[in-house]
């Protein structure tokens, strides 16, 4: 069968294109991770108690997570009836206006208690906006991607994802120089409203991009699916849960990227701002290129092998990251830092898109992976709250922390093993086995 010429290079624009709006909305996501940690304990809540003024600004950093499974109800659903552009330029605007906003929010100092609240509105934005990010762009660029080349392709979502992160953390530490009056004052809001230039440049590539082969083909010849939640809970409740299992793995980024970072510089280790951000921003570099060289094994190996190493390999690897943390040795801290996040962790995290994506059928992709990752993902967001509890009054007890991120690496471990190797199943095979005729009569002409 000929390729269509305006199919022709499809893959790369829609990694492209999956690349660049990931790191957009999680370069908005880990500034916000970043200011919880280091500057809104100050700005918006009550300074007489640190302690509490910390752990209240994390939650409000997980807020988002619990807001995502709601919007991935709605994304995905709408994402399986209309397509994937329309839904990756949605997530891409939405994204970008609820964070400039924050960096516009009043402090408390000016309007007292309606700054958290108004915090918690844009931040809730965010999360509804992160709901259908990624599953609209794995579920593009997987559709889009060669069969043999899947895992690589659709790696270009979470390599998107270290980018913004990386972006976010070089930006963090160029603010971080500013004087104290200046950074609390009106510094940390730049980060915030820069994005709207990224969100500019992704609005542009998105807008162009083709719908893929197989929805397009789906959508012309049997109609899209009328209610995709009832056929996903039917034909793929079983992969729904792998999916929520396997998404807890994102506990080890939360962790790392937050509450490591609070602990480092609070008073019992006492490190500089700066330094630690140093740590995150070289190992996103590391990820850059560890994300896609993983996703090609997989491609070569199978998705399980990998994403067990990294399951397994993140749940060892915390202990001796926060461990190195309690020393204060920062030539270990990096060291150790780069090989949990950049390399270990990045198996899995690279792996996952086309993991997760080869369980269901195009008719309900996109729902399976929005629903089922951000149900795990609200669980990995309160991860860091959990972990600010569990570290005591002193916030220094990292090795309960560290258990506690190893045990939330279990499910995932279990998910992947009870889950069928997929890789070199046809994409228009993908989810076959559910059971397609059941449903015929739930779809409706497109």
């Amino acid at each position: 069968m000929s390729v269509p010429a305006e199919a022709v290079g499809q893959p790369k624009k829609a990694a492209a294109a999956a690349w660049i709006g990931s790191a957009l909305e999680y370069y908005d996501f880990f500034i916000y991770g970043s200011a919880a940690a280091l500057i809104f304990p100050k700005v918006f809540f009550d300074e007489s108690d640190p302690a509490t003024a910390t752990l209240l600004s994390l939650a409000t950093f997980g807020v988002a997570y619990a807001a995502r499974p709601v919007g991935a109800l709605f994304l995905g659903h709408f994402g399986d009836k209309v397509g994937r552009k329309k839904i990756m330029v949605f997530t891409l605007i939405l994204m970008g206006l609820s964070t400039f906003l924050i960096g516009c929010l009043p402090t408390r100092a000016q309007v007292g208690g309606l700054a958290p609240v108004l915090l918690v509105v844009c931040r809730v934005l965010q999360g509804i906006s992160a709901a259908g990010e990624q599953a609209s762009a794995n579920s593009m660029t997987l559709e889009h991607a060669p069969p043999n080349r899947r895992g690589f392709f659709t790696s270009f979502t979470l390599s998107g994802t270290q980018g913004g992160q990386l972006i976010a953390t070089l930006v963090f530490l160029a603010v971080a120089q500013l004087p104290d009056d200046q950074l609390m004052s009106w510094g940390w809001r730049v980060p915030f409203w820069a994005s709207v230039a990224v969100a500019v440049v992704g609005y542009v590539i998105r807008r162009k991009l083709q719908e893929t082969p197989v929805f397009a083909q789906q959508a012309a010849s049997e109609g899209v699916v009328k209610l995709p939640l009832a056929v996903l809970m039917r034909e793929h409740w079983v992969d729904v849960l792998r999916v929520i299992g396997g998404a807890l793995i994102a506990s080890v980024s939360t962790i790392f990227t937050v509450w490591a970072l609070a602990y480092a510089t609070s008073d019992s280790v006492g490190m500089s701002r700066s330094s630690l951000l140093w740590v995150g921003a070289l190992a996103n570099l590391v990820a850059l290129g560890a994300i896609p060289a993983w996703a090609t094994l997989s491609d070569r190996i199978g998705r399980r092998p990998v994403y067990l190493i990294g399951a397994v390999g993140s749940a060892i690897t915390m202990f001796l990251y926060l461990w190195a943390i309690s020393t204060g040795n920062y030539a270990l801290i990096l060291i150790l830092g780069i090989v949990a996040f950049g390399v270990v962790y990045s198996a899995a995290n690279g792996v996952w898109p086309s993991f997760y994506g080869e369980m269901f059928s195009t008719r309900v992709r996109l729902s399976g992976m929005a629903i089922g990752t951000q149900i795990g993902f609200a669980v990995a967001g309160f991860a860091v709250t959990f972990a600010a509890q569990i570290a005591g009054p002193d916030g220094d007890d990292w090795f309960s922390v560290a258990l506690f991120t190893a045990a939330l690496c279990v499910p995932p471990v279990i998910a992947a093993l009870s889950a069928r190797e997929t890789h070199r199943v046809p994409t228009e095979r993908l989810g076959e086995r559910a059971g397609r005729e059941v449903s015929q009569p739930e779809t409706v002409t497109a």
